[in-house]
């Protein structure tokens, strides 16, 4: 079969197959929050919460040793590219006011990560 289509070229090793098991793994969580935001009723308070998540997954993935070194670089780049959008929302303070402004959150989240007081307030 392979003479016919002259395809085995392209076939992956175990090797390349292993790296992309890890690269499914550590791409779920931006599946996700894809779905998360894809929702009928997405919610702007989420925003800031979920990009943390996905900086602590970032972080977490890019110090994993078991990962592949071509997943870590990957990790490191994506979560420096997660660092700019959020500084981004810094520019607007829609974000942190429908935080406040959500029951579940008030100003606790903040508090919780540790932001300055002075930008609490």
């Amino acid at each position: 079969m392979d003479s016919a289509y002259g395809l085995r070229g392209y076939e992956l090793t175990a090797r390349e197959w292993k790296i992309l098991g890890q690269l499914c793994d550590v791409l779920k969580i931006f599946k996700d929050a894809t779905m998360f935001f894809s929702r009928r009723t997405p919610n702007i308070s989420s925003v800031i919460p979920a990009i943390d998540l996905i900086d602590q997954a970032l972080t977490n993935g890019a110090r994993d040793t078991a990962l592949d070194p071509a997943i870590r670089k990957a990790l490191g780049l994506a979560k420096r590219t997660l660092a700019w959008y959020y500084r981004m929302s810094d520019m607007s303070s829609t974000y942190q006011i429908a935080i406040v402004m959500n029951a579940r959150h008030k100003t606790r989240y903040f508090e919780k990560q540790r932001w300055p007081k002075l930008w609490i307030k």
